[in-house]
């Protein structure tokens, strides 16, 4: 018997009808991982080398010093990154844009935030993939199954993990943004006070992030981004626009505006966020009617689901016992 035929009978026989297709795409999956893994593991660029040689005679102390300040560098670029930015960035601009704007209103600001994803999403989904496929081959493999249910053992839990990343980010930001919103209104108090008390724009900010960064950490965040970039030079109108994009919060960009405005036309701002503050705890008045009111709607069908069917058996049982007593003695 081929040599061919041997391998296709064993297989059929330990892995069912569907055994050669089983092993192939196996192997293909393990392939793609060995692919994967060669892709992400660092290798040792010679021209490092020679730099490294270069600058050895400068000193261990200047090393030292350029140790520190590059760990200090966070956010700084991964240049390891760059070789697959085509396969881990999309190549669409417009999409592209869209999900760095919601990793960053996620709370990922990071250069890299859309590679990791991307590369979160493939591993996740690489890896539940060959779980899945682990799982059929050591459980379901010696039993009858079909095309739709080998195909569902198999998939899903790839499609799960790709989906993963997307929920979580999701999640973390309408987290974030709620945060955000239920602390704006205690912030613009105390930013209104500070100001009324003589500090500036600038000063009132930090001290209202130092003072909010207990309850609200993201919304103190965003207002010591806001602190840095005015300190660093840059122009504030553009300053407070980039905070309404990353908080993406309807009451921030009105505050944004409202800013602005004051600035542009000379307005007095402690006016300006007397008035802003006063609405906004007046929609957040609101906010908790509405919640209190759709309460009772929601608890309707709760309350339907566990009175209503005791309540028929109390009332109907004996109704039904009593029918089914005399059906038997009829008989």
């Amino acid at each position: 018997m081929p040599l061919a035929a041997t391998i296709q009978t064993f297989l059929t026989n330990t892995l069912g009808p569907f055994g050669p297709l089983l092993a192939i795409g196996g192997l293909g999956l393990v392939m793609v991982l060995g692919t994967v893994t060669l892709m992400f593991v660092h290798k040792p660029d010679p021209l490092d080398r020679l730099k490294q040689g270069a600058s050895g005679g400068r000193g261990a102390a200047a090393g030292t010093v350029g140790k520190k300040t590059s760990s200090l560098r966070a956010g700084s670029k991964n240049k390891r990154l760059d070789k697959y930015a085509s396969f881990l960035e999309p190549q669409d601009k417009k999409q592209l844009s869209e999900i760095r704007l919601k990793l960053m209103q996620a709370g990922y600001r990071h250069r890299d935030a859309v590679r990791y994803f991307h590369a979160a999403q493939m591993g996740l989904a690489l890896g539940m993939l060959a779980l899945g496929l682990l799982y059929f081959l050591l459980f379901k493999a010696g039993q009858e199954t079909s095309i739709n249910e080998t195909l569902l053992y198999i998939l899903a839990p790839g499609i799960v993990g790709y989906m993963t990343p997307k929920y979580w980010v999701t999640k973390r930001q309408q987290t974030r943004q709620q945060e955000i919103q239920d602390g704006f209104p205690d912030s613009l108090d105390m930013m209104l006070v500070c100001i009324e008390a003589g500090q500036s724009l600038d000063q009132a900010i930090i001290r209202v992030a130092k003072e909010i960064h207990a309850s609200y950490p993201a919304l103190a965040e965003e207002y010591e981004i806001v602190a840095l970039q005015v300190k660093a030079g840059r122009d504030k109108a553009s300053v407070l626009n980039e905070m309404g994009e990353r908080c993406g919060v309807q009451d921030i960009s009105s505050f944004v505006t409202v800013l602005i405005q004051s600035q542009t036309f000379g307005t007095s701002i402690g006016e300006a966020l007397r008035v802003y503050a006063g609405e906004m705890r007046d929609k957040r008045v609101m906010r908790a009617e509405e919640k209190a009111n759709k309460l009772p709607t929601k608890m309707t069908l709760a309350t339907m689901m566990l009175t209503v069917p005791p309540l028929l058996i109390i009332l109907v049982g004996p109704s039904v016992l009593g029918i089914m007593e005399l059906m038997a003695m009829s008989k």
